[in-house]
């Protein structure tokens, strides 16, 4: 029976389906002498160098920190990110053609997001209408999932008019509402006005109401706030 010599390294760089910077494995021989540390990927890890692998591998453990650290914001954009696409459909929401990765990849070169074919993880084109969950590999088991939408052609335009519409409706109705203050307070103005002006003309009313005094009845009232006249 064949034995396959096996030996242990630690990796320099990240390598997919086998780990990442710093990471201590074991390798067959032949694929680490031969293709890994001929590459300066990874460096074979022997008593007589563990301090020295030691140190390696804490320096390689801040470059991954830091290259995972400038990984999040691109997984929190596209954690954000929503793909729309329009196709036409038949009976049962069947698409007449399909939604495959190049399509993802066209709509996040659209938004700026520069992600390769082989990171987006679609086990088969998208053939039926409605929304979906794709992931992204971003960084080895770091993984960002985009949202997709798949309408029926035509479909957001009508649902843009449909809003358009909604949206002027709501704008009428807080312009018949603020038209409505309006008039109540021009309402209670001109109400105050009627008001004061029938006050004045009741006071007038009242006023005109009053008989004149009689004939030498002025001068009886001034004698007698005057008193009696003095004889001399």
């Amino acid at each position: 029976m064949l034995r396959i010599e096996i030996m242990k390294i630690i990796l320099k760089e990240n390598i997919e389906n086998l780990g990442k910077r710093g990471d201590i494995i074991e390798v067959a021989a032949g694929y680490g002498r031969n293709y890994l540390i001929p590459r300066r990927l990874a460096l074979e890890v022997t008593p007589s160098k563990w301090k020295m692998i030691e140190l390696e591998q804490k320096s390689l453990r801040k470059k991954l920190e830091k290259e995972v650290k400038s990984y999040q914001g691109l997984i929190e954009k596209l954690s954000q990110a929503v793909l729309t696409f329009e196709r036409k459909a038949g009976d049962k929401d069947v698409i007449f053609g399909s939604v495959s990765v190049a399509d993802i990849k066209e709509g996040l070169d659209e938004l700026g997001l520069d992600i390769e074919k082989k990171k987006i993880v679609l086990d088969e084109p998208i053939k039926r209408l409605g929304n979906y969950t794709v992931p992204i590999k971003v960084f080895h088991d770091e993984r960002a999932e985009i949202k997709i939408e798949v309408r029926k052609e035509g479909e957001v335009e009508e649902k843009e008019k449909k809003e358009l519409v909604s949206e002027e409706k709501k704008e009428e109705v807080v312009q018949a509402e603020k038209e409505q203050v309006t008039a109540k307070k021009e309402g209670a103005v001109q109400e105050e006005v009627e008001g004061e002006q029938a006050e004045k003309e009741r006071q007038h009313q009242e006023i005109e109401a009053v008989p004149p005094p009689e004939e030498g009845q002025e001068e009886k009232n001034q004698e007698k706030t005057e008193g009696p006249k003095k004889t001399e």
